[in-house]
This record gives structure tokens, sequence and C-alpha cells, in this order.
């Protein structure tokens, strides 16, 4: 590949240039998971495309999900059957494409006295939501009596327990998960940026969308991106963009909000993923990993600060109230919080219907001037969501434009380079692995569990760099071969771009952060170029996210 198209933040002068002299089939602006996958799914047909980000890549809604590939039974209840069955049998296909990342992972759902879900609905419910995804095997449900299920999860509050259901769901990195996307839609050809905020839209003489103009954030430079069409992904920014283009229709956003509390393992020492019922009659997950035991979400409207979304005492307490209800033995408090993330769901609400209404359902929008927005949706329906977006693309394109495009190919594009077939392949991976860190002097299950589903094969090219770093444990030079990575293959910009999207650190291993931010920043200086004001200025972007992650606030930031 020619080094000026590499995925990397030192090329992005280069690339700056690059976006200002091209005219492109299709502008994307907005890079979570729904603007990633509508990238690789553009570029793999043969559109000329274009992403901006105005932040960094998943740092909105697709770095604060329940990081669960999932289908949805919940949605069940609402008869959403072919949200649920789009969801399930995609769960498939996305472990497929990327096995050390979409990871399949056993699920237990305590049926208590009272408890939402009674024995009958709950056999009837799995049973239906299997046939939906079309689960075969040894993934099919199975029902559990009382004994069986403390034998799955013995932290269960014996009193109340009835039995279990048990069955399979995936586990991701949400933000991985997008960074992978977007790489491989690289490969295709597709022109990403981060921290490139799109601020208008240009016009034609008939009022039809043209193209963008975008404000570099690293050097404040403003340009121009010329494109046949635009697609906004915005996430809770969508309205916000389609209010700049012109009046909303009848149908608008309407924001709720979710938030997830970490707990280290010796805490919540819960043996399995569990599926269990809150106070109010809503279900929360509570999620064993690594290092770290997980638990959330809660969904309550939001109104608040878009930019910033923090956890307040309120939901905090909803959520040890229903751990304390569940694993009685646990007993957790506020002071065991180790991490916290909180993050938007962009509902659709339609005048005149009811807040029980809104739909995790995806939905397109095509205004007057040409521009084309969706909103709504799931992290596991990214792919299909991304289908229907380039579909409505096309459409409005082949009268005027002549494109030698072919159709969807992403079911069968792996998401990483020299990528594993099965779960066995992942599993031979780690023993090869091991054996390298090995010769290192280094023995450590968590970080070759943490490197593999990080990077999957892509951990080689970090193992390989540990010998170019001197004078250090081995800990610090994984840490700096995984930082010189995410600069030269990820694009990584910002210090919460590597402790945050890149590897999770800051909810999953929060105090390698104390430990290493210094190291960190001083790498970055070296190898970045920021000059002081920058380094001061990363620094307390990076202290304020540690900040939001560990505090509860009163009430939401407006």
């Amino acid at each position: 590949m020619n080094a000026s198209r590499t995925f990397s933040s030192l090329q992005r002068e280069a690339q700056l240039q690059r976006l200002q002299s091209a005219k492109y089939d299709l502008i994307i602006i907005g890079g979570g998971v729904t603007g990633a996958g509508i990238a690789l799914d553009a570029a793999s047909r043969g559109l000329k495309t274009c992403l901006v980000e105005k932040n960094d890549f998943a740092s909105g809604t697709s770095n604060k999900s329940t990081k669960l590939i999932h289908g949805g039974l919940r949605y069940l209840k609402q008869f959403e059957i072919g949200l649920v069955k789009e969801s399930g049998r995609e769960r498939a296909t996305v472990h497929k494409l990327a096995p050390h990342l979409v990871i399949p992972e056993k699920m237990l759902l305590p049926l208590t006295k009272d408890g939402v879900y009674g024995a009958f609905l709950t056999s009837i419910g799995l049973k239906v939501y299997d046939i939906l995804a079309n689960v075969e095997g040894d993934d099919r449900r199975k029902m559990l009596d009382k004994s069986e299920t403390l034998l799955k999860e013995p932290l269960l509050e014996e009193s109340t327990l009835l039995g279990g259901g048990y069955y399979s769901e995936y586990r991701t990195d949400d933000a991985r998960l997008t960074i992978e996307l977007l790489k491989t839609a690289h490969t295709y050809g597709a022109e990403i940026i981060n921290y490139c905020e799109m601020t208008d839209f240009i016009y034609s003489e008939k009022n039809k969308v043209k193209g963008i103009t975008c404000v570099d954030h690293n050097t404040g430079a403003k340009f121009i991106i010329n494109s046949r069409r635009i697609v906004s992904a915005a996430g809770p920014w969508v309205d916000k963009l389609r209010k700049k283009d012109g009046p909303l229709n009848n149908k608008h956003l309407y924001l709720t909000k979710g938030v997830h509390l970490v707990f280290p393992n010796k805490k919540l020492p819960v043996k399995q993923s569990v599926y269990f019922d809150a106070p109010d009659g809503r279900m929360l997950f509570a999620i064993p990993r690594g290092k770290v035991t997980y638990v959330g979400t809660t969904d309550t409207p939001y109104n608040g600060s878009l930019n910033r979304v923090v956890s307040t005492k309120q939901d905090v307490a909803y959520i040890l109230q229903a751990i304390n209800a569940t694993f009685k033995t646990c007993n957790v408090t506020i002071d065991d919080v180790q991490s916290s993330w909180a993050g938007l769901r962009p509902l659709i609400h339609e005048d005149a219907a009811s807040p029980s209404e809104l739909s995790r359902k995806d939905e397109i929008f095509v205004s007057d001037s040409g521009l084309i927005s969706i909103a709504g949706g799931k992290l596991t329906g990214y792919r299909k969501m991304a289908q229907r977006v380039n579909a409505k693309v096309l459409n409005t394109m082949k009268k005027k434009h002549k494109l030698n495009v072919t159709g969807s190919i992403t079911r069968n594009i792996p998401l990483t380079p020299l990528a594993f077939k099965s779960l066995e392949d992942v599993d031979a991976f780690k023993k090869v692995l091991r054996k390298k860190l090995l010769i290192e002097g280094y023995d450590s299950a968590y970080t070759i569990e943490y490197l593999t589903s990080t990077y999957g094969s892509q951990a080689n090219k970090i193992i390989e760099k540990l010998s170019d770093f001197k004078g250090v444990q081995l800990e610090e030079k994984l840490l700096l071969a995984e930082l010189w990575y995410s600069i030269n293959f990820e694009m990584m910009n910002s210090l919460p771009d590597f402790f945050v999207r890149r590897t999770g650190r800051l909810f999953f291993d929060i105090s390698s952060i104390y430990d290493y931010k210094i190291t960190v920043l001083n790498y970055c200086i070296d190898q970045l170029q920021w000059d002081s004001k920058r380094a001061k200025q990363e620094m307390k972007v990076l202290e304020l996210l540690i900040t939001d992650a560990t505090t509860f606030y009163e009430k939401e930031i407006l």
C-alpha cells in the first residue's frame, strides 16, 4: 500500500490535501458504527467514499453500549419480530467476520418470584428467539431448574430463585468493532478522517446538497469537500444536521441515556454473564470481562449536553439496588464502583406517539435537498443498516450518474487483516502469542486474552515492536508498542483516543491510566510533535474523562 494511504495520523497533512482535491460519490458525516458500516459497504461496492468525524471515531454512542452483539430478547415483548430476527441472524455473520472480537457468550436469565419473566413464557420466548435467530446445536436455549441455575451462578439470591433460562449471545468491544470497520473501509479506498467537523452544507443552484465545509480541529484550517451525495449518520446529532439543512418532518429524535457501572471482579465475582431483573421491571446485564464486571444499563429520557454525558447519583443508586437484590451476598456500594460510562440512544419519535411506542428500529430520512439521514437502530444491525442506506443512495443516483458498482459484499469481508476463520483459529493464536511472550519473560493470561480480543492477529505487529523499547519493564514495553501501533495504523490523534477507544483502559483497566498517562503523553509529544499548549490540553481532557468516569453527579450536565 502507498505510504500516503496508510491509516495513520502521521499522514494527516497529505490526507487533508486529498480531501480538498477530490470529488466523491458519497460523503458520510459521523464516525460511529453506523457511519463506519456505511463507509465499508459503499467503498466495497465501488463508490468513491469519504467519511468525516468531528471528534474521534466511536466517541459517542458507539463506545457507550452494553458491548453485546445480541438479538434483543427484550424486543420480543414489544413484538418487534423483524428486528429480533434480523439482529439475531446478524450476530452469527459478524462473529464470522471477526471471531476474536465478537465472542460467544452464554447468558443466564434467572427466573424469580415476581420476576419479569415466568418459566413458561421464558421457555417459549427463548425458543422463538432461537428460531428467529436461526440458532443451532449447543447454542440453543436450555431451561434450568433451581439447582442447575445456582451451579451456573452461585451468587444468585436462593430464597427467590425458581430456575433459569440459558441461551447464547455475543460479546464485543463496540469501539474496536467501529475502528476495524473503518480500517477495512480504508483498504477499499475510502478516505476517512477524525477531528474534522462538518460546519455547513454547500448547495447547488437547484438547492441540492453538493458538498460540505469542514474545519480541521488539529490546525483550525477550513476547507470544502465536494460530493454527489451526502449521508448523515451522526447519531444523537442527526436532528441538529437535519435542522441545518431544513425543517424537520413529524419524526425526530428522542434521546435516552444508558449508564453502566464497572466493579473489580472481587467485588462482583459473577462466573458468567447474567440478564436479571431490576426493581422497576426493566432488565440489566452483569458481564464479567477481564479484571472487572460491568453492569447496566439504565434507560432514562435525556435533555442534557450531547458532548458531555455523565452518570448521576440516581443512576448509580438504581443499578446498585438491582445488583444487591439479585446478588445479595455481594452487597456492593458506590465506593466499589471503579469506573463507569454513560451514553445516549437516539430513538425515533413520531408526533402523537407515546414514549412506550418508541422503537429501536432504524429509519432513513431524505430531505428536499437530497440529504440522506439515518437514525435509530442497534449496534448489531450496523451491516443491514448500511445496505439500506446505500440502496437509497444508489436509487437517487441512477438517473443522473452512471456508476460501476456491485451489490453489497460485506457479508464476506473479514474485518481484520489475516483474519481468523473460527474460534479454533483464535485459540491457536493465543497459544502462539503465549510462547512469544514467554520468550520475553512474561506470562499473563489476562494480557494474552486482552491482546487477542483487542487486535486479533494484528497483535503480532505489537509483539514484534517490543524490542525497540529499551530499559523499561515488559508491561510498559507492551503499552508503548500498542501506542506505536495506534498512531501508525489506527489514526490515534489524542490521549483519549488511546486510553478510551483504542484500548478501553478507561473502563476496564483504569489503574493503568494512572500508572502510564505521563509515559503516553511523552511518547505522543515526541511522535506527534505536540507543543506544550497541545500537551497541556490533552492532559486536561483526559483528566476530565477520568473524573466523569469515577464521579457521580447530582444532575446532568447542560
